[in-house]
């Protein structure tokens, strides 16, 4: 289904939308999979998407990996559409600086979604699994580092909202409501060079999954949010105060 960027609401920022691509690639070829899969490769994309452009031998100090094996997974990212190499001027904007005759490297942006489930083989949910579990792991971490690092005055302390609830829904429209925030996402999306200096790299996360069908026999206990009352356990962020 293509994602179409919302209208902007009252309280969101206008903004033209930027040219990403609408429609969703699916990721069906066991071979592109496994190609990303690789715990170096996912690191890799991780810091290109958190830092910006880079060259085998910024990534290599930075993941603490020798240049040759960041070349070739590189590479390997590129052969399947994960990254592109990228022209001096724009790796300079982008990554704050950059110079030199290296070659950089960029992700590609774009909406890349894996088969459901029930479409795929054996060995495809093996592969998936592996990369689920490896991206979770990740994602933790990430968000602790990230957790215990804001303390003090930094304004960006409070910036942790999260939000846990159950509510009952169809298939049709837990599909519906995985688009509506694909394309809430993209509302916000704009070009680097329309990018106030402020802002920074925010890692959102949507997690969704059917209870198991004994809780949702049971009566639709409401204390995890599954009943018909079900409540939010939220953190809204919250802008810091300077007191006094």
């Amino acid at each position: 289904m293509p994602q179409e960027p919302g209208t902007p609401g009252p309280h969101a920022p206008a903004r033209p939308a930027p040219a990403l691509p609408t429609e969703p690639v699916e990721l069906s070829d066991l071979a592109t999979l496994k190609a990303l899969s690789y715990p170096r490769r996912q690191r890799i994309l991780q810091h290109l998407t958190r830092h910006g452009p880079a060259t085998s031998a910024t990534l290599a100090r930075a993941l603490g990996l020798n240049t040759g094996s960041t070349s070739y997974h590189l590479r390997q990212l590129a052969r399947h559409g994960f990254v592109e190499e990228t022209t001096k001027k724009q790796a300079t904007h982008e990554a704050g600086g950059a110079t030199g005759r290296e070659r950089w490297w960029r992700a590609i942006p774009g909406d890349r979604r894996f088969p459901p489930r029930s479409r795929q083989s054996p060995e495809m949910r093996l592969v998936m699994d592996e990369l689920n579990h490896r991206a979770y792991t990740a994602d933790l971490e990430l968000f602790e580092q990230a957790q215990q690092g804001g303390v003090g005055d930094d304004p960006w302390a409070d910036a942790f909202p999260y939000s846990r609830a159950g509510i009952r829904l169809t298939l049709p429209e837990l599909r519906m409501l995985f688009e509506e925030y694909i394309a809430l996402l993209n509302r916000y999306r704009r070009p680097e060079t329309s990018t106030p200096p402020d802002a920074r790299t925010v890692l959102t996360r949507f997690f969704a999954f059917p209870a198991p069908a004994a809780a949702d026999l049971a009566g639709h206990d409401d204390r995890d949010g599954q009943g018909p009352h079900a409540t939010h356990t939220t953190n809204p962020p919250t802008a810091k105060r300077n007191d006094p």
